[in-house]
């Protein structure tokens, strides 16, 4: 799969993260274009992110796959990235996500994450990711050490693998939709570091249980 050059479009799911966003911002390389989708943040983050210059979509149905969903839709570029904006994930790292599809290899890359601390990935959200890994490397014969939350695809191939889930479940149906279409999946290490304020999901083990819930429903549909 070749893609051409052009701006890419980098869509990031906000909720309250008024905090995290001057510093996510003000770190993003030329050639990608913030896309924020706020999906309902009381803190004013969007009229944060539309003064430092990103687009903003609104998607007030609350979901973490809803906000992705509406940030592709709404993006226009060829190959778009998807990036968290708690600031644990430098955006100064797309290129390295965005590259291996410029060569024409993978068509789905994601950024594997390689804590910079202990602290900034929890014991409990580690041995998550470590049993989702572990499942998606059986599901799909790729040598897939996380579920990478950072990840770069064609934009309108993404379209047509007919995602459905709009909760936690989005990155997992990904990935496995993906492989289920034949297609090339990948990783790449990207530095990991520690968020800016608590966590709605990795932060807490009722967030993390939250999301292994639902994505035990999409490995039980697709897996």
């Amino acid at each position: 799969m070749e893609f051409g050059g052009g701006v890419i479009d980098v869509i990031l799911p906000v909720l309250d993260e008024a905090g995290a966003l001057p510093w996510v911002l003000g770190r993003f390389p030329a050639g990608f274009r913030p896309l924020v989708v706020d999906n309902g943040s009381s803190d004013g983050s969007a009229a944060v992110a539309g003064r430092l210059g990103a687009t903003v979509v609104h998607q007030p149905v609350r979901g973490f796959g809803a906000a992705c969903w509406a940030g592709l839709r709404a993006a226009t570029s060829d190959v778009v990235a998807f990036c968290d904006a708690d600031g644990s994930l430098d955006p100064r790292d797309l290129p390295r996500v965005t590259g291996p599809l410029h060569r024409g290899t993978p068509q789905l890359v994601l950024g594997a994450r390689r804590p910079r601390s202990w602290g900034a990935w929890p014991p409990h959200a580690r041995l998550a990711n470590r049993y989702l890994a572990q499942r998606l490397r059986r599901a799909t014969g790729a040598a897939l050490t996380d579920l990478g939350p950072m990840r770069a695809a064609s934009r309108t191939g993404l379209l047509e693998l007919g995602l459905v889930d709009r909760r936690f479940g989005w990155p997992l149906e990904m990935v496995l939709r993906a492989a289920a279409a034949d297609w090339a999946i990948t990783e790449v290490p990207v530095p990991y570091q520690s968020r800016t304020g608590r966590s709605k999901v990795t932060g807490t083990v009722r967030g993390t249980a939250r999301a292994i819930k639902d994505m035990r429903a999409v490995l039980a549909t697709l897996g």
